[in-house]
């Protein structure tokens, strides 16, 4: 018998979704701004209908200019403007709205959403459950395995393994090396200069993945690629530039805060604390009817 799907979701991808989607006019009795949240809880809503998920974490970001890769490369993320306190304010509300439902939700101030879902992800994995990251980010495609899914809800995108491939060109679990040369702009990472993201796909499409093609470096010049030759010189210059940049790529799988509290059941619904939230947010009664029946 098949053990029930993991949901594990990365929830900054749907609150700035909601936030630029939603209308300014959601605004509670204070003129606050709660568009946000509104999207939010309906996604949550919409997610739950669809699937009857049994096991569900959200993961929320903490860590944006505080995390373990801002050590290592100060410049990390540091092309984003800090989200504006209208904003942060309903990162707040939409973790108590979660909470409110009975899911399971996880913020580190060194570890990223990103790690939290991988650490559940290799968790819940071991013990047999298929994984179904819930994301639009190609991030987050290194972490499904076989019988895994990346689910950009908001497109009804669901692909397993293979279909990533033909997605994006390379298998998932040479995504982190596949941003690792071709840089990453959303994160700020800078990767090796000259290589697209043809040029990587075809690399690691020959020699599996960063370390295999550093050791046989002296071959890239023979590939049937364009501009082989001068790739080498390329790769050659920008090594250490490739191999800082796949520590800041590759997603973290034992962080202990998420260790700590690994299970992912559902909880009740806590309809009393809903509606105080929604009376808070001055949302009607046919979202506050659906958050509760999830």
């Amino acid at each position: 018998m098949s053990l029930p799907p993991v949901y594990l979701v990365d929830a900054s991808i749907y609150i700035f979704r909601a936030w630029f989607s939603m209308s300014d006019d959601f605004v509670n009795d204070a003129g606050e701004p709660t568009n946000a949240v509104y999207g939010f809880s309906g996604f949550l809503c919409s997610l739950l209908e669809q699937t009857a998920a049994e096991h569900v974490a959200i993961a929320f970001d903490e860590s944006l200019t505080s995390s373990y890769r801002n050590e290592i490369y100060p410049q990390y993320k540091a092309n984003r403007d800090p989200a504006p306190e209208e904003l942060k304010r309903q990162f707040g509300w939409a973790r108590a709205v979660a909470e409110a439902m009975g899911l399971s939700c996880y913020a580190d101030g060194r570890y990223e959403a990103d790690d939290l879902i991988g650490t559940l992800a290799e968790y819940w994995r071991e013990r047999g459950h298929p994984i179904c990251v819930v994301t639009s980010d190609k991030d987050l495609a290194q972490l499904v395995g076989e019988n895994d899914h990346w689910w950009d809800f908001s497109r009804n995108q669901k692909l397993n393994a293979q279909q990533l491939t033909e997605k994006f060109g390379v298998m998932p679990e040479q995504m982190a090396d596949f941003l690792a040369l071709t840089g990453d702009s959303v994160d700020n990472i800078p990767g090796v200069p000259g290589v697209g993201q043809k040029s990587a796909a075809a690399l690691l499409g020959f020699f599996g993945d960063l370390d295999s093609l550093y050791e046989r470096i002296e071959e890239v010049p023979y590939l049937k690629l364009r501009g082989a030759k001068s790739l080498q010189k390329k790769l050659v210059d920008h090594r250490d530039a490739a191999e800082l940049a796949r520590k800041l790529t590759v997603i973290e799988t034992a962080v202990e805060s998420a260790l700590a509290s690994p299970d992912l059941a559902r909880g009740d619904v806590d309809a009393a604390r809903l509606n105080r939230l929604f009376d808070e947010l001055a949302f009607g009664g046919m979202l506050r009817q659906r958050c509760i029946r999830a």
